[in-house]
């Protein structure tokens, strides 16, 4: 799919809309329109319907700035990927916004209510996604062009991959497919594990229907597929009280065995404007951004925007973008500093000196992050500039030009959902947890394969001594912080909640304070709860 089709895609306004007339067989007057009418007339008009469904997870609506799916005071402020990354990192120890706009505050002291407005947002914006596919595999149904079987088994990937990060988020959730067709009605919920055994079926069945890995890229394919089953998996026990490791090292197994990707070169380059997978060997799916065809204050927009300041890390200087920057607002706390940087091993003793900001003397080249005007932040909406700014994500190439659809205010880097990094840490992980000396070793090579691009040689190589828990949670942070990740991982390892990791403000206090397991789970918004009777005004434990 290439960026223009993602423009004529949310051209469709008519998508969710059965036409009343069409017994009349009309056709419309203008004919690059496509209504629902004429929508199964041509592959093309599939194909574009189809970056409907993919836009709906990047963007806000129709065109740029200017029409959202679902209304809000700001269309960018609530779209699916902002929304998902305040929630995975502003609540963890990797991010804190400065920003007094409601709900922020909640998020970054683990305090929040079924009343917050991300989570009526993500809550909304999943469901529309689902939606949107469940009436696009309606409108397809006896096409029996290959193209559009195709297209069909990647909008059914779409909605699996919303129905995961509902479940991962909410746990339960309201559960509907293309057989309950798109109208007035309330929906059933899903338990997590009756959603979850769905999404299993769901992937197994149309892995092979999707096309072959790299076969187009953004277009989900089948080692998007795979990593969605392994991530799945590596969360199993989480989601369902059964664990599945050994299901989930088997599909990172077929990601790595494809022979299709490879690490980057760069650590960077995955960050950076050359990041999509046509220049990128380890891309495997990821969200496209254009700094022309697909423009809003949102993904990497967003994490480049808001983790720049007029006076520490400037947008302009950082990132490469020159309009509407600094809105200093997120930065790491303290205490993901000394995830990343071992300072007494690269400084001794001494405080980090005020010639080395940026921690250039550390030899993990994954250290993208600056001493701002004070390490500990005093306060959860204090001014950006105190902290540890993050400058990950840049608007430029690696080798730092412009991209060829440069724009000064909207970068053209696509956010990474999956990439090959992430298939040798989960098989790590699952090979670590199944246990065995073979294993363990096996899990060792699999993070020295990550570490040695990070240190560019085999100095920051480990041994089976090294590995545990701690050491893989720690790895996990330095190899994905800022893409969305942290919350679930943390979870995961049982490090989210309660008093066994604590880290600046969470619980409300300067120094850390334990947390009520119950906030593992989000709660369903309030909104939501009294609107479908289906919930029996019965929220998630704790809430």
């Amino acid at each position: 799919m290439n960026k223009k089709i993602i423009i004529f895609g949310i051209i469709l306004s008519a998508l969710m809309i059965s036409s009343c007339v069409k017994d009349l067989d009309v056709t419309p007057q203008d004919p690059t329109k496509i209504l629902a009418g004429n929508l199964n007339d041509d592959p093309v008009y599939m194909k574009q319907a189809l970056a409907k469904i993919y836009a709906s997870f990047i963007i806000s609506g129709q065109g740029s700035n200017g029409g959202a799916d679902i209304a809000a005071s700001d269309e960018n402020f609530f779209t699916t990927m902002r929304a998902l990354w305040n929630l995975q990192e502003i609540t963890t120890d990797e991010a804190i916004c400065a920003w007094t706009d409601v709900g922020i505050a909640d998020l970054n002291t683990q305090t929040w209510s079924p009343s917050n407005s991300f989570l009526t947002a993500l809550y909304q914006r999943l469901a529309l996604s689902i939606t949107y596919a469940n009436d696009f595999i309606v409108k397809a149904q006896g096409n029996s062009d290959p193209d559009v079987e195709r297209y069909v088994a990647e909008a059914r990937y779409l909605r699996a991959l919303a129905y995961y990060w509902a479940i991962d988020l909410f746990g339960q959730f309201p559960f509907t497919t293309e057989e309950d067709g798109v109208g007035k009605f309330f929906p059933k919920i899903g338990t997590r594990t009756e959603i979850f055994n769905y999404i299993e079926t769901e992937l197994l069945d149309l892995e092979n229907k999707l096309g072959a890995p790299k076969f187009s890229y953004p277009q989900a394919d089948q080692a998007a597929a795979w990593m969605l089953l392994a991530r799945l998996y590596l969360n199993a026990e989480v989601y369902t009280g059964t664990p599945r490791w050994d299901d989930c090292k088997d599909y990172c197994d077929k990601v790595i065995g494809s022979g299709k990707y490879s690490l980057a070169t760069d650590y960077r380059q995955n960050f950076s404007a050359d990041n999509d997978g046509l220049h990128n060997p380890e891309m495997i799916f990821a969200w496209e951004q254009d700094g022309i065809n697909v423009q809003g204050y949102v993904g990497t927009t967003f994490i480049i925007e808001s983790s720049s300041d007029a006076t520490y890390i400037r947008a302009e200087d950082f990132h490469g973008l020159t309009s509407n920057t600094n809105w200093n607002g997120n930065r790491a706390r303290i205490n993901f500093l000394a995830k990343l940087v071992d300072t007494i091993a690269v400084y001794g003793n001494a405080p980090i000196p005020a010639n080395d900001p940026t921690l250039s003397l550390a030899p993990d080249n994954r250290v993208f992050l600056k001493i701002k005007k004070e390490r500990n932040i005093p306060a959860p909406s204090a001014s950006g500039d105190y902290g540890i700014g993050v400058y990950k994500f840049t608007a430029r190439n690696t080798d730092d030009s412009k991209p060829a659809n440069y724009n000064t205010a909207f970068a053209c880097t696509d956010f990474p959902v999956f990439r090959l990094a992430d298939a040798y840490m989960m098989r790590a992980e699952a090979l670590f947890r199944m246990g065995g000396a073979a294993n363990i070793d096996a899990a060792v090579a699999d993070v020295n394969e990550i570490r040695e691009r990070a240190f560019g040689n085999t100095s920051g190589n480990i041994t089976a001594a090294d590995l545990d828990l701690d050491f893989l949670i720690d790895e996990r942070g330095r190899e994905f912080y800022y893409e969305a990740q942290r919350r679930t991982d943390l979870i995961r390892f049982g490090k989210f909640t309660g008093g066994d990791y604590l880290w600046q403000w969470k619980g409300g206090a300067y120094a850390g304070a334990s947390t009520s397991e119950h906030l593992d789970l989000f709660p369903i918004p309030g909104d939501e709860l009294s609107a479908n009777p289906n919930y029996n005004g019965v929220n998630n434990p704790g809430y």
